[in-house]
């Protein structure tokens, strides 16, 4: 079902259940992997999934559709996840350093990396970068969204986030060379 038709019914009282229902089959799992691969941990990963659609719940009715539907749902899990880290870091009194660590311990003793070495040294390079690098990059090689969708996500310019790419690329890089 096309996400225009979604809203629609989405709108309508007598469908407006089962349009949601349709609308969280239907980008629930590109959401709950955009904030897997952020926070790491799948029990955090599922918490912040309910959230966003809770969100999304209260909100859809305001949605004006300026932009691309995944582009709003994306916004509002990216901000969940950075708003997660920020709390994480702030209830422990943490380092960001230290934040880093867990995620690390968490990335090692978990599930998410279900394939090799290769892609476990990948997992603890990002987790080297800067959060929002982290979140450009995840967006654009994972995700495979272009500049302009994740300008649209995270309100930075698109000449930004291709130079925050091209660092985090950069970063990457001297870590797998370096390990």
């Amino acid at each position: 079902m096309e996400d225009k038709e979604l809203l629609d019914r989405f709108r309508q009282p007598d469908t407006q259940q089962a349009a949601f229902n349709e609308l969280v089959r239907k980008y629930q799992q590109k959401i709950y992997w955009h904030i897997r691969k952020m926070v790491i941990d799948h029990e955090d990963a599922d918490d912040l999934t309910q959230e966003t659609f809770i969100k999304v719940w209260k909100n859809l009715h305001s949605f004006k559709g300026d932009s691309q539907l995944y582009t709003w749902l994306y916004r509002i899990a990216t901000n969940e996840c950075l708003s997660f880290l920020d709390k994480k870091k702030r209830r422990f009194f943490l380092p960001i350093v230290d934040v880093k660590a867990e995620l690390l311990d968490k990335l090692q003793s978990g599930n998410l990396i279900t394939g090799d070495e290769i892609q476990l040294k990948l997992q603890k390079a990002l987790l080297q970068l800067p959060t929002k690098q982290r979140l450009v990059f995840n967006m654009k090689y994972f995700d495979e969204l272009t500049y302009e969708e994740i300008s649209a996500i995270v309100g930075t310019s698109v000449g930004a986030l291709k130079s925050s790419y091209h660092l985090a690329v950069k970063k990457i890089e001297d870590f797998l060379n370096k390990n």
